[in-house]
């Protein structure tokens, strides 16, 4: 039903990322299969058939999910619809009718700047080993904190994007947008002492990313999610302890010490100012923590 030359007009036309493409890919192919169930008589061969009576019953036949979850695949559904509009395969959009879930908003989870920071200003040996394991983990940390990088992002960096005299890094974020972020004199110092041990390794693969596993090869995802995973988990109880969390306190921080929010949009690399404003609610909720704490009616 026109399936691949609509991922392929998000993959190369909208450049959309790997991970983005994926669960657009993932979502169409289970909607289709609710269309068809497999082993049964086909029914529906072409989108123009697809009703909007069609796509609600999808929607609503995992009572499980979350309303978030649902308007993802409407999101979904919209968008391909759209394309198949446009290309002239179908005459109506079925999902013009439809709207979405109340979805709560849920503010963003952020950890402790001031513990994190002293977790990273520990020079023990404690925290993290001297070892290059450890010196490459403190570079994951620092990075993320540093920068505000998303996990995609921090897993395709390269030395060559890294520029020294300037104190900048070069990052390429979703759709292939490049942007570049300063690095404070104290992440300057890390990467370089990364860059040494690394160095010291002598390691006889030649990896493409500038971060990389005990053994040389490139790093992965998984890898950066495991170790922000374990380190958070000294200075924090929350249960969510992902790269993203990094991401979040990185904006927050900055909009806390009065950073403009249109400076932090750039920095995150966002498309919108509205996907930046959600940090404003953290701020407000800091406000009030504050005046609680120190107003003597508060």
């Amino acid at each position: 039903m026109f399936l691949g030359k609509f991922i392929q007009y998000i993959q190369y036309e909208k450049r959309y990322s790997p991970h983005t493409v994926s669960a657009y890919q993932s979502d169409l192919e289970q909607f289709m299969r609710f269309l068809n169930p497999p082993g049964e008589e086909t029914t529906i061969t072409h989108p123009s058939e697809i009703t909007h009576h069609d796509i609600r019953n999808w929607m609503v036949a995992d009572e499980a999910l979350a309303p978030r979850s649902v308007n993802r695949k409407l999101a979904t559904l919209r968008k391909y619809f759209k394309f198949l509009l446009q290309e002239g395969d179908i005459m109506v959009n079925p999902t013009s009718r439809l709207t979405g879930l109340k979805a709560p908003k849920n503010l963003p989870t952020v950890v402790d700047g001031a513990k994190l920071t002293n977790m990273l200003d520990d020079y023990s040996g404690l925290t993290f080993s001297s070892d290059f394991e450890g010196i490459r983990d403190k570079t994951v940390i620092e990075l993320l904190f540093g920068t505000g990088m998303r996990l995609a992002e921090i897993v395709g960096v390269k030395e060559a994007d890294i520029n020294f005299y300037e104190k900048t890094i070069k990052v390429l974020g979703k759709r292939n947008k490049q942007r570049i972020i300063p690095l404070n004199n104290e992440l300057v110092t890390q990467l370089k002492a990364y860059i040494t041990a690394k160095e010291n390794e002598i390691f006889h693969n030649n990896s493409l990313t500038f971060l990389v596993t005990t053994k040389g090869d490139n790093v992965y995802p998984k890898l950066i999610y495991l170790i922000v995973q374990k380190y958070l988990s000294n200075i924090s109880t929350q249960s969510k302890k992902s790269p993203h969390v990094l991401r979040h306190t990185f904006a927050t921080t900055l909009l806390n010490n009065g950073a403009d929010l249109n400076a932090i949009k750039e920095l995150l690399g966002h498309a919108n100012l509205s996907a930046t404003q959600i940090y404003t609610h953290n701020s407000v909720e800091r406000l009030k923590s504050i005046y609680k704490q120190a107003h003597p009616k508060g």
